[in-house]
């Protein structure tokens, strides 16, 4: 049974509308089809998307970081000088 929601769950869209590699808008981090039936999907359906949206954030801002710093490592690569 769905839970009745009282309040309309607001679009995470951004204004950024352009996709990444791997097919996510880099503004909200929906894919193309959540972006296109957002309107059709019941408020819990939306609410399971922003979670979505939300872990893919995550995933890319770790997979930067890890790239970031092997990038460091070979720029900067710690060395004894004794």
């Amino acid at each position: 049974m769905e839970q009745l929601e009282f309040f309309t769950v607001p679009s995470p869209c951004v204004g950024i509308c352009t996709v990444d590699e791997k097919g996510y808008c880099k503004g909200c981090m929906r894919k193309r089809d959540e972006r296109f039936t957002w309107l059709q999907m019941t408020p819990t359906q939306q609410l399971h998307v922003i979670k979505l949206c939300q872990q893919r954030y995550r995933r890319k801002m770790a997979q930067g970081k890890r790239q970031l710093e092997q990038t460091n490592e070979t720029l900067n690569p710690q060395q004894d000088l004794f």
